[in-house]
């Protein structure tokens, strides 16, 4: 049987409209918890970099990563977790 992999559905606030991204990897660093997003697993799709916000677990946010030493710490952590991955930043 082939693992599912999970999925987070996004709502945007403005428009109501939802997106579900696949949750490739997670990890905690300094403790906060990251998460590795993509659209679509299979292939070489991109991937995004999102923090997750809040203490409970009924209202969690979760923000891109946009500073760039802190994308890069992240970044490095979860190549290393996953052999086959390179992260090129654009």
């Amino acid at each position: 049987m082939e693992d599912k992999i999970p999925t987070i559905t996004f709502t945007d606030l403005e428009t109501g409209q939802t997106e579900e991204l696949y949750v490739l990897e997670e990890t905690v660093l300094a403790g906060r918890k990251y998460l590795l997003l993509t659209e679509d697993p299979a292939g070489d799709a991109d991937a995004f970099i999102f923090r997750e916000e809040g203490e409970d677990a009924d209202d969690l946010t979760y923000c891109p990563v946009e500073d760039e030493d802190e994308y890069q710490a992240i970044a490095r952590l979860f190549e290393e977790l996953m052999d086959d991955t390179e992260f090129i930043r654009e």
